[in-house]
């Protein structure tokens, strides 16, 4: 294929000392799963670029992203058309040069600001002292990110001069336009952070007592659900002609027969699944690995994308990105997504459309079938039925039964 290319644009061998490492990142790229088209595209932007720095005879080791933005501004303007996607080859041409040796990583840049440092230490901090997960890790960062600019610190007493109204002022602020569970999240990672910089002597007090409760009362609201009906008008949408389709129905068969939250379909992996025992293994919240009955639809669900959709690729998740690079969902905003599509496509319209949606819907209907609520919880894997009890609401015709009329005028006769 590689050769073709090189026919196809009229070019010899390479010549340069760049020119020898962009057949071994055209040959990362057809891997990855990136089209021909795609490959042929990024190889020619590629060899522009070695051709710029044979040129300008400059060695292979002194490249960084500054000799991408010179190159770009010293290009005729006819060829700046499609200049993002002519970037984005050079990033990871780059990128690959990096991986194999060729290219030093940058030094961390000489930032006035203490920020950045204090955050990486910070998080840091959660991982390997207070053992937070990485996906907690992640959570935490953009409302610390959102503080830590606020501050603006550049000397390293900074932190010493944050005082309560300071604190108190930054979280009313920032909580006036979030919904509560938001906001609550916000308080959290407050807590920790100030906790965090009270033990490295950063601050002179505990400025996380400062930090007021956000209150949310435990089962105030009635959670959306679906009926059986619209799960399988739901399951219905998916196009299982195509790959995607294929791909998106079985993901939605593990969020509405199984339960699982959408950090759990991006977990699974291969090894997870087994076909004798007909058992999942299903990596949840803390660290806690259980195993759930792998249902007849669901198994010949995922045997038909792991077999004919899937394809091969370096990573080990079962589910994988529908475009190049070929590797398992970053995060779970990717099966919320398949999620709030599939909604979208059979016309349907609840106040919430995201994976958990359908985690709701199970324990709804386990419930109105007569499930009692430490088999609820046995499902969801809840750890406590506290937990569990915010769907004993949903049982409307039970809870009719034990209603009491509500008095009339003059009261209750």
């Amino acid at each position: 294929m590689l050769r073709d290319f090189r026919f196809e644009m009229g070019e010899g061998p390479p010549v340069g000392l760049l020119d020898a490492h962009v057949d071994a990142f055209v040959a990362s790229l057809s891997a990855s799963g990136y089209t021909a088209l795609m490959v042929l595209t990024k190889r020619r932007v590629c060899a522009s670029f070695a051709r710029w720095t044979r040129e300008r005879q400059l060695a292979v080791a002194q490249l960084d992203e500054s000799h991408v933005a010179t190159f770009f501004g010293e290009a005729p303007r006819r060829s700046r058309s499609r200049e993002a996607v002519k970037r984005s080859a050079l990033r990871l041409f780059i990128g690959h040069l990096r991986a194999v040796g060729e290219v030093l990583t940058p030094p961390p840049s000489s930032d006035e600001s203490l920020m950045p440092a204090l955050q990486a230490s910070y998080e840091e901090y959660l991982r390997r002292e207070r053992g937070l997960a990485e996906r907690s890790v992640r959570g935490y960062r953009p409302f610390i990110e959102a503080f830590l600019a606020e501050c603006d610190a550049t000397a390293d007493s900074a932190c010493a001069s944050l005082d309560p109204q300071f604190v108190r002022d930054f979280l009313l602020e920032h909580i006036r336009e979030r919904p509560t569970k938001s906001s609550k999240l916000l308080a959290t990672a407050l807590r920790s952070l100030f906790r965090f910089l009270f033990l490295r002597g950063e601050t002179p007090v505990d400025l996380s007592l400062a930090i007021p409760s956000v209150r949310q009362w435990r089962q105030a609201n009635v959670h959306a659900f679906l009926s059986p009906e619209e799960v399988e008008q739901v399951l219905c949408t998916c196009d299982q002609t195509t790959p995607v389709g294929r791909r998106d129905h079985a993901v939605l068969l593990l969020l509405s027969r199984l339960g699982l939250r959408a950090a759990e379909v991006v977990a699974l992996e291969l090894d997870d699944i087994s076909w004798r025992t007909g058992e999942i293994l299903i990596r949840g919240k803390g660290r806690v690995c259980e195993r759930l009955p792998l249902l007849a639809d669901i198994g010949k669900a995922l045997a038909l994308y792991v077999r004919e959709d899937r394809g091969t690729s370096c990573s080990r998740r079962v589910f994988l990105r529908a475009r190049a690079p070929r590797v398992g969902f970053t995060s779970q905003t990717g099966v919320g997504a398949i999620a709030r599509r599939a909604l979208a496509r059979a016309g349907l319209h609840p106040p919430l459309r995201g994976a958990h949606l359908f985690r709701y819907t199970l324990a709804t209907t386990m419930i109105r079938q007569g499930a009692s609520m430490g088999e609820i919880a046995g499902v969801l894997r809840h750890r406590s039925l506290d937990t569990t009890e915010i769907y004993a609401k949903v049982d409307f015709e039970t809870l009719r039964g034990v209603a009491r009329p509500w008095p009339g005028t003059g009261g209750a006769k």
